[in-house]
């Protein structure tokens, strides 16, 4: 059972991470266009362009969501898009209440550990980040195959 489930590992991976994507790349859509419902707490509006530190973090999650979702510079944008989702908590949440059950930073936090487990794990399959790598191995440039190792 154990090397079956192994080697569907980088597409379980790659759903994770469109699925991830495109649930944050939706957040900030949301917040910068005021498509489906708009910014949180708004009624339906967005976010005035250039706020701080709303807008911005609705930039990060429309491009950082987007990147992730296409499996394009995954660790990167994973990387910004979790530091993003820290920012949140810490300094939106954490003032309420110390657990995120109690101040509504769940989601916040939800984010911030998928994103930093998509730093470590890359995109795995279905990601245009092995595409690329495939193409650049049959140039004959030199690449390093990078799997997702199993515990």
């Amino acid at each position: 059972m154990s090397a079956r489930l192994n080697t569907a590992q980088p597409y379980a991976l790659g759903l994770f991470r469109m699925v991830v994507g495109l649930l944050f790349a939706c957040h900030g859509a949301a917040s910068l266009f005021g498509v489906l419902g708009g910014a949180m707490g708004t009624k339906g509006a967005t976010i005035d362009a250039g706020t701080w530190p709303g807008w911005y973090a609705a930039v990060i999650q429309l491009i950082a969501g987007g990147l992730v979702l296409l499996g394009l510079g995954t660790r990167g944008a994973a990387l910004i898009a979790s530091g993003s989702m820290a920012y949140a908590y810490f300094d939106v949440h954490q003032q309420m209440n110390l657990w995120p059950i109690q101040n509504g930073g769940e989601l916040s936090v939800l984010f911030c550990w998928s994103f930093f487990l998509l730093v470590f794990t890359g995109s795995g399959a279905l990601g245009l980040d092995r595409l690329f790598a495939k193409r650049s191995t049959a140039e004959g440039k030199r690449t390093v195959e990078q799997t997702p190792v199993a515990a």
